[in-house]
């Protein structure tokens, strides 16, 4: 690895790209901030998560006020619609969309992402991310209160139901029933698509800009 000797101990430089790379820098060295010993679960089976502040244990009892995480996604891949505890802040750093529900019209809404772009995502609204790229997708997640080990971190329609039928009853004021319709709707919603020819032109220009500006 190469280091940076000019940086002060302790400050680190992160590189994240459009196409999936993300490399740490520090006075000590370089490395792959993606490296697969460092990666925990995220969400679904093969997707995978880097904590940047937190872990997978934070929760309203052992608290550290937000986890903050960077999301590797696989290409063409979509997360299971879910509804998280707490509110959520998500920065796609790549060709994404997010479904949501809209509780107010009682339907599901896709919203299209390109890199740069930021969500946030109130407390227990479903929604589902979507990686509209054929290669690795980096978003960067933060959710208040909640580590993935948390129960209430990403409830899902069939933990909703769960609940909702539980006995003894799950001791929550939500409406799990209603929570888990909307959480279907998310999931039945239209697929966005894949990417657009200007998307795929922009892509070729960030791949270029990378190669120019990225870590000599």
């Amino acid at each position: 690895m190469n280091g940076d000797g000019g940086l002060p101990a302790g400050v680190e430089v992160y590189s994240l790209t459009a196409d999936g790379t993300a490399l740490l820098t520090s006075r000590t060295g370089r490395g792959d901030l993606l490296d697969p010993a460092e990666l925990l679960p995220f969400i679904d089976s093969g997707q995978h998560a880097r904590y940047l502040i937190g872990d997978a244990l934070t929760s309203p009892e052992r608290p550290s006020n937000a986890t903050y995480k960077l999301g590797l996604m696989r290409g063409h891949s979509a997360f299971t619609p879910h509804a998280h505890g707490g509110e959520h802040f998500v920065l796609s750093l790549g060709y994404a969309a997010c479904g949501l529900y809209d509780d107010e019209r009682q339907e599901a809404v896709t919203v299209r992402l390109t890199p740069g772009v930021m969500l946030r995502i109130p407390a227990l609204l479903p929604h589902s991310f979507i990686n509209r790229g054929d290669g690795r997708l980096l978003i960067l997640a933060a959710n208040t209160g909640f580590g993935i080990d948390h129960e209430d971190y990403a409830i899902t329609a069939e933990e909703a139901e769960r609940r909702a039928t539980a006995e003894p009853p799950h001791h929550s004021e939500l409406d799990y029933p209603a929570l888990a319709k909307a959480l279907r709707a998310v999931g039945e919603a239209p697929s966005p698509g894949g990417m657009t020819l200007r998307e795929r032109a922009a892509r070729a220009a960030r791949r270029l800009a990378v190669r120019l500006e990225g870590p000599a």
